[in-house]
């Protein structure tokens, strides 16, 4: 909108009548100008008070009011200063990302890791605002993961905008240094983590699932740090990597972290682990659930011989099914749920739950009879091919290779070293004793507690829980992408992992935003939603050689205020104009 003059001449005088209008567009394409507001004839004053005004910052100085004119209309006399612009060298620079970071702050402030961070990174002496850098490093986490070298992707982002520092250009070793300030705080991070748990969400922490899981990194061995061989979840045995242990509760909200060699055993780690949490949380009556792989009976000995007990419910391994196996025989069966049915059984006064699912069944026994058919066929190629005795070899160790544990179900008799390969010196049967077995365990597995007053059906739905920290380790894997890692310092990636830590934290927060709000939304989703939500920078040339620049971010989509809107958040007023010589 503007006000407009219409002149008229009458009895040899000029007289202004002056009109608030605004332009806009028939429908044939047309653009006209609507008289919104009849004025009249007015003085100088009447009409300065009428004409729109913008707020320019100026520093710390705060902000003066301008007056922007086209550079062919005439400008009043205003009691502010009058710009005029060249409308037609208007330019749109800078496209950046704004949505999703914009996102991502709003998290933060959930959380208020402001106030846990504030006090512990102050800014430096040289200026660098390291609350900041850490904003950006967990936000790059969360929504483009990679190397903090990544530099690009903060140029075209608008983090500097949301920060308050739009021009700020953050250094590749200005990002490293952040990590060095990270460590020291991480034991202290952990307890307010669980404060903001239990207010944001009322979070329970009388239940903890404990697993471990390892990251690989793109670098040369040998090293003497935590960089090591070992076995690799990522299929990944050619390179060093870590192993990181999480504990998460039941609704899968991150309680603590760690970072292991990556030769540690499972096995190893649990009662270090225990006795940190107990460090810093108290003894308490809670019960720890863990996979079959991480307990040895040394530490669930030593877990029942506590004061007081260490209550767990772990799984066990094939082992003890086979030697439980006529015990559970004669007992009935209780169904739990759809498909999914459990024995109880008391031995050596400890309780063991048998579960069986009929679905698991099905998954279980559909993969290894598309295995065994697949190495039947093979082994029967092999045969037919008139190779060496030794040529055969390389295809038969391939062919075990994916046939995985199906390939113990066959027996397989080999050419002796003088023989030529022919159907009565290569051979193979089905060990049919084996395959009985192997039917009996597939879709059951054992479960082993010291709870002894829980109902079996309680403590079955409590080990499914352990799904919650597979999803954790997924997202973290994928949606974070915390691999692979390329620091060279062990401290660094320590606090790279640690940080991946911050940004799961931020999406565990918008995936328990949503669940009561937006259901079936996975955060990624939303995230990507607002991604798509870019910034510009309009520049405006004056005609005294400066450039006013309008930063707007453009009008979200017609689903993206419906999805706002069933989060509870609402877009912020668009920033500040700015004059630039």
């Amino acid at each position: 909108m503007f006000v407009r003059a219409r002149r008229r001449f009458k009895d040899g005088k000029e007289h202004r009548y002056w009109s608030v209008v605004e332009n806009c567009r028939n429908p044939d394409g047309r653009a006209v100008q609507r008289q919104v507001l009849y004025l009249g004839e007015i003085d100088d004053s009447q009409r300065a008070a009428w004409c729109r005004s913008i707020e320019i910052p100026c520093g710390a100085s705060g902000s003066r009011p301008v007056a922007l004119f086209p550079a062919d209309r005439e400008a009043p006399e205003l009691d502010c200063e009058v710009v005029r612009i060249e409308l037609g060298g208007l330019r749109l620079r800078r496209a950046r990302q704004w949505g999703a970071c914009w996102l991502a702050l709003v998290l933060w402030e959930r959380l208020e890791l402001d106030r846990f961070w504030r006090p512990r990174l102050p800014p430096s002496r040289q200026g660098t605002r390291w609350l900041d850098v850490l904003k950006t490093l967990a936000c790059h986490q969360l929504i483009d993961p990679g190397s903090e070298w990544r530099l690009h992707w903060h140029e075209h982002s608008a983090m500097g905008d949301l920060l308050g520092r739009p021009a700020q250009v953050v250094g590749g070793h200005t990002l490293c240094r952040c990590l060095d300030r990270l460590l020291v705080h991480k034991r202290a991070f952990f307890s307010f983590l669980r404060e903001r748990w239990e207010t944001l969400f009322d979070a329970r922490f009388d239940v903890l699932l404990y697993d471990l899981t390892s990251t690989y990194f793109e670098s040369d061995p040998p090293f003497d740090d935590k960089r090591r061989f070992g076995c690799s979840r990522d299929k990944r045995p050619d390179c060093v990597q870590a192993v990181i242990a999480l504990v998460v509760t039941p609704q899968g909200f991150p309680l603590a972290c760690e970072v292991m060699p990556g030769n540690t055993s499972d096995k190893t780690t649990l009662a270090d682990f225990l006795e940190r949490i107990e460090d810093q949380h108290g003894r308490s009556d809670r019960v720890w659930i863990m996979g079959r792989g991480i307990p040895t009976e040394e530490a669930l000995a030593a877990m029942r011989a506590g004061d007081p007990p260490v209550r767990h419910l772990v799984g066990t391994p094939k082992g003890r099914l086979t030697r439980l196996e006529k015990s559970f025989a004669g007992l009935p069966r209780r169904e739990v749920r759809e498909s999914v049915e459990v024995k109880p059984l008391a031995e050596d006064g400890e309780p063991y739950i048998l579960a069986q699912s009929r679905a698991r069944i099905a998954k279980e026994r559909g993969m290894r009879r598309r295995r065994l058919k697949k190495l039947w066929r093979r082994l029967h190629e092999l045969r037919g091919q008139s190779l060496k005795r030794d040529e055969p070899l390389l295809g038969l160790g391939a062919a075990k290779k994916e046939a995985g544990r199906a390939c113990h179900l066959v027996e397989i008799r080999l050419p002796a070293a003088d023989e030529s390969v022919t159907p009565e010196t290569f051979a193979f049967a089905l060990r049919r004793d084996r395959l009985r077995r192997a039917r009996r365990r597939e879709g059951r597995y054992l479960l082993r507690s010291n709870l002894t007053g829980e109902d079996p059906a309680t403590l079955w739905r409590y080990h499914t829980r352990l799904t919650e920290i597979e999803q954790a380790f997924k997202e973290l894997r994928h949606d974070l992408a915390v691999r692979p890692v390329f620091h060279q310092r062990e401290d660094r990636i320590e606090a790279h992992i640690f940080v991946a830590f911050v940004a799961h934290c931020l999406h565990v927060t918008l995936k328990n935003l949503a669940r009561p709000r937006a259901p079936g939304l996975a955060p990624s989703a939303i995230l990507e939603k607002c991604s798509t939500m870019q910034m510009v920078d309009v520049h405006l040339p004056t005609t005294d050689g400066r450039h006013l620049v309008l930063p707007r971010r453009t009008d979200p989509t017609r689903d993206q205020p419906l999805l706002l809107h069933q989060l509870g958040l609402e877009l912020p007023e668009q920033p500040p104009p700015r004059i630039s010589a």
